[in-house]
């Protein structure tokens, strides 16, 4: 049986381990430059502490690749096309959360953690199967969401009504020469049963 623990035969777990000293002399193996080499930024303190990308001053290479159109200040967000105005829950989410029956709203959404708040719009995405009927409420939906909730015998409830885009009609300018030059052609010739009166007429005057 090992003896009592006392300070007497107290001991490290583990061997200790010397930390090499550097820069304390040639003879010390580590001296002069003290494995940091001449000079240079990295021979200085601090030269580790540099943050990630940073490229020695010179543009970095995030700097230097193309942008996305449009602003990019954070008063401007949501932009660019991988930045939507809505919060995305796909089917496969509803079927394995709720159960049959249940009535999904946006604060029941919130309780299960599927959002993180109301704040945001709600589009409902056909990704993944649905077999349970389910009462679904949000914002939005799209097309292939709404039949597959309605195929499973459940109902879609949209709280906005979807935007239609109208299309812009160009309207085309039809050429003002061609009608005038058809109304003084229509002027000028007479109609054609006025034009034989008015040659009979002139014949029985010659005789």
């Amino acid at each position: 049986m090992p003896d009592d623990l006392s300070l007497s035969n107290l001991k490290p777990a583990q061997a200790r381990k010397a930390r090499k000293r550097v820069g304390r002399g040639l003879s010390a193996g580590q001296g002069r430059y003290a494995g940091r080499g001449i000079k240079g930024q990295k021979a200085r303190s601090g030269s580790h502490t540099m943050r990630p990308g940073f490229e020695g001053g010179q543009m970095p290479i995030y700097m230097r690749l193309g942008k996305q159109r449009g602003s990019t200040s954070k008063d401007a967000m949501p932009i660019g096309p991988h930045r939507t105005h809505t919060v995305p829950v796909n089917l496969r989410d509803l079927e394995r959360v709720f159960d049959a029956g249940a009535d999904v709203t946006l604060e029941a959404l919130v309780e299960r953690g599927l959002i993180k708040n109301t704040r945001t719009d709600v589009k409902v995405l056909a990704n993944g199967e649905l077999t349970k009927k389910l009462t679904v409420t949000a914002h939005a939906f799209s097309a292939a969401a709404r039949e597959k909730i309605e195929a499973a015998g459940g109902k879609a409830n949209a709280l906005r009504e979807p935007v239609e885009k109208k299309r812009k009609r160009v309207k085309r300018a039809s050429s003002g020469g061609e009608a005038e030059g058809g109304a003084a052609e229509s002027e000028e010739a007479p109609p054609s049963g006025e034009s034989e009166q008015g040659s009979a007429e002139s014949e029985e005057a010659a005789e």
